[in-house]
């Protein structure tokens, strides 16, 4: 059990450590690339966080970027199914023969380790690291997948999780608009504070 935890946490810094300070230009040419596509700006703001299972995109910083150009409520509602949708791609991915291959690349005995821990605080995983920096939120619905985490009870802990962030990271794009380097940066430095609750809730329980 311990084991499983401590992949899973190593994993999410690792992932995390891969974060930089931004910079005042960062921050204006990431919104200035998504207006570039005029009205396809929320499609693209969907596709980079669909991209975030396989690269390393900040998207907490897009939702951010969709809230500065569309508002807190419609940048929301486009963040909410960005994170929804991709975190199920993820899952469904790890329904298919992939599974099989990880299966056979760690061994039976993660799998069984990974089962137990995610029918133990799976849920808590799921809602609470829908904020977390790069690749962290699709390492962990992947791992949901692999684990076989019961696919309604993955979507419930996928929404309740993805929704508040998703309006909660528009509206800070949305309420400082026009100081793009102060939501870029909260929306790289506040995930991170998260990650330690994150672990702290999936951490070992004594029966």
């Amino acid at each position: 059990m311990r084991s499983s935890l401590t992949i899973i946490g190593a994993l999410a810094i690792l992932l995390a450590s891969c974060a930089r300070i931004p910079t005042d230009q960062d921050a204006n040419d990431a919104v200035s690339m998504l207006r570039d596509y005029d009205s396809w700006a929320w499609a693209v703001g969907i596709a980079l966080i669909w991209a975030d299972l396989v690269l390393p995109v900040p998207q907490t910083a897009v939702i951010a970027d969709l809230g500065i150009i569309y508002g807190t409520v419609f940048g929301g509602l486009l963040g909410s199914v960005a994170l929804i949708t991709s975190g199920i791609l993820g899952y469904a991915l790890m329904r298919t023969s992939a599974r099989r291959f990880v299966d056979r690349l760690v061994g039976r005995r993660f799998r069984s380790k990974t089962e137990s821990l995610f029918d133990r605080s799976g849920a808590w995983a799921i809602v609470l690291s829908r904020s977390l920096p790069y690749s962290v939120p699709e390492a962990i619905v992947f791992l949901a997948g692999f684990a076989g985490m019961p696919m309604g009870k993955f979507i419930m802990a996928l929404t309740v999780g993805s929704v508040p962030t998703a309006f909660a990271f528009a509206a800070i794009g949305a309420g400082w608009a026009d100081q793009p380097i102060l939501v870029l940066m909260v929306s790289y430095v506040l995930p991170m504070l998260l990650l330690p609750i994150v672990l702290y809730l999936m951490r070992p329980r004594a029966s």
